[in-house]
């Protein structure tokens, strides 16, 4: 890759549109449900496999869940991105608007 090449790819990796909304865990052996907001829905699913791999997660039923059922039996689903025009000042509100409102939806409970 020459210096050209390689500048291009980091301008376009820096103005890439990070996907931000709601995200849902699932546990296929409890049928239990977890719901949460980011700000980075592609990094948010590793932070949560880390942490419940290490028995960190600090929600306790979420933790309790994974270490019976085992990591298999979780899926991470994207349930709504925001849009990509959503003003930063009004971003939190939104999304935690947005996660009460999947909370009351599918009858889970809130990470």
């Amino acid at each position: 890759m020459n210096s050209r090449d390689r500048k291009t790819a980091v301008k376009e990796y820096k103005e890439r549109k990070i996907p931000r909304g709601i995200f849902v865990l699932r546990c296929a052996s409890t049928q239990q449900c977890w719901v949460g907001s980011a700000l980075n829905l592609e990094a948010t699913r590793n932070r949560l496999w880390f942490t419940l791999r290490q028995r960190l997660h600090p929600d306790k039923a979420l933790q309790q869940a994974w270490n019976e059922s085992g990591e298999q039996a979780f899926e991470y689903d994207i349930l709504e991105k925001l849009p990509d025009d959503v003003a930063e000042m009004s971003l939190g509100d939104l999304l935690k608007q947005k996660r009460i409102e999947w909370i009351a939806k599918l009858g889970a409970r809130g990470i």
